[in-house]
């Protein structure tokens, strides 16, 4: 099954790419990675995977080990955020100490990981605007309109 790829520079913008990788296959999180075993065009890059996720929606997270689904006691933030009651409005803010049991994915990348967040740490020759021409198009239309 291919991975979903997305690829964010320092600029903000992220490029996205589609493709099946074994090299991906028992990478960690925050592991990094040359841009060439990933694509060829990507010759000078290094890349840093900074998260994951599953078939199923779970999210892989850093302190979990293994490839498999983990219930784990979560404080508010990734992986978990649900309010808690009482809470209605936005801008109010959710109890101290609401902790949850949530299910989460393993560090380690498996064949049923669909989507992998990367950013870039070091820049190849040529930039991701001039590797990925298509996904330029809709900053261009909005600047003609």
């Amino acid at each position: 099954m291919p991975f979903k790829i997305n690829i964010s520079n320092k600029e903000g913008k992220t490029y996205k790419l589609e493709l099946e990788s074994e090299e991906l296959i028992g990478k960690e999180l925050h592991d990094k990675i040359y841009g060439k075993e990933i694509l060829p065009l990507l010759e000078g890059y290094e890349l840093e995977i900074t998260g994951a996720s599953d078939k199923a929606g779970f999210t892989a997270m850093e302190n979990v080990q293994g490839i498999g689904l983990k219930r784990v006691l979560l404080g508010v933030g990734k992986a978990m955020h649900k309010k808690s009651k009482g809470v209605k409005k936005k801008n109010q803010k959710t109890k101290k100490g609401l902790r949850l049991r949530k299910t989460v994915r393993g560090k380690v990348i498996s064949p049923d990981i669909i989507q992998i967040n990367m950013k870039v740490v070091k820049e190849g020759n040529k930039s991701l605007s001039e590797i990925f021409p298509e996904q330029n198009k809709g900053k261009e239309k909005a600047k003609s309109e």
